[in-house]
């Protein structure tokens, strides 16, 4: 009996242990700065990006021949925060501010994107989110302080080209997150219109996805450890911003874009979060398009899309 009693003690230890080595592994890939690789997301999303590079590349050139400079704010919470400001000729009031996904940073994944809003006489502001690009931070926001980062952006593009800003908030996977999230908070009114693009509830849920479909490894107690050790680390938990609660209390028009085909943020979380909108709300979902790849799978039903969505709410 004692053997036995021994053995079972023995097989606990080692589970919790192995536990806690998973755990901190996953932690601090996904979490930390540095760690969480663009290449490893890349990868693990699915797309095929070689098939657009020729498009990427002429977008780019045209992207960067225009007039643009670095600026700054600081968070909240201290952190200096960094962007690039495209302001167009100067004088249109119409703005977009742009968030990007996980590990890419704000100069990527609006490449494409660019073309439309640049050429439709947007002012265009990409941030870098905090933990990423040049903006300061050492744990991955996922959205949640990113929202209330949002409201600092907001404020700037205001202070520094005037009240009368018409104002777009556009975000991609993790920033579709971002935008969404922000949704529940009290925005200023010149804040016309909300666009996400493939964005999830909350990284607990896409972390239990992810685990689930691409790790086959069980959520629990890996997920509530990581929140744990989120909160006390990193201020917040990995459920305290849930998009599809936060639109609940959305007042301004939201326009939700998925991809059929996404299999790292599945599309049955922009169902959730269309079905949970309180506001005016617009979906695109598009068939055989992956992670991220709705605008190039389908550029004119994309575009046509904003239009649609833009021409009831921007004048």
């Amino acid at each position: 009996m004692k053997k036995a009693v021994k053995g079972l003690l023995l097989s606990m230890g080692t589970a919790v242990a192995a536990s806690a080595g998973g755990t901190a592994y996953f932690y601090r890939r996904t979490m930390k700065r540095y760690h969480a690789k663009m290449e490893r997301t890349m990868k693990m999303s699915g797309t095929d990006w070689n098939q657009y590079m020729s498009l990427l590349k002429e977008r780019k050139e045209y992207m960067l021949a225009q007039p643009h400079e670095d600026v700054y704010i600081t968070s909240d919470d201290g952190l200096k925060l960094h962007g690039v400001y495209f302001q167009g000729d100067g004088k249109s009031d119409k703005a977009v501010i742009c968030f990007h996904g996980y590990t890419s940073q704000c100069m990527s994944d609006f490449t494409g994107l660019s073309d439309y809003y640049l050429k439709h006489g947007y002012r265009m502001l990409l941030v870098d989110a905090r933990a990423h690009g040049e903006s300061e931070g050492v744990y991955v926001g996922f959205g949640c302080p990113d929202r209330k980062d949002a409201l600092g952006w907001i404020r700037w593009l205001i202070q520094n080209c005037g009240e009368q800003m018409q104002i777009l908030l556009h975000g991609i996977s993790m920033g579709g997150a971002t935008v969404l999230m922000a949704s529940g908070l009290e925005l200023p009114k010149q804040v016309k219109g909300i666009i996400s693009d493939c964005g999830f509830t909350s990284p607990k849920y896409v972390f239990t996805h992810v685990l689930h479909t691409m790790y086959h490894l069980p959520a629990f107690p890996m997920i509530q450890i990581s929140d744990k050790i989120n909160k006390r680390k990193a201020g917040y938990g990995l459920d305290e911003c849930n998009a599809a609660r936060e639109v609940q209390k959305a007042k301004v028009p939201i326009l939700l874009i998925h991809g059929e085909a996404d299999h790292f943020v599945p599309c049955r979380m922009c169902e959730e979060i269309y079905d949970n909108c309180a506001s005016e709300k617009m979906k695109l979902i598009v068939s055989g398009a992956a992670h991220a790849e709705s605008y190039y799978k389908d550029m004119t039903r994309y575009e046509q899309a904003l239009d649609d969505f833009t021409g009831g709410i921007i004048k």
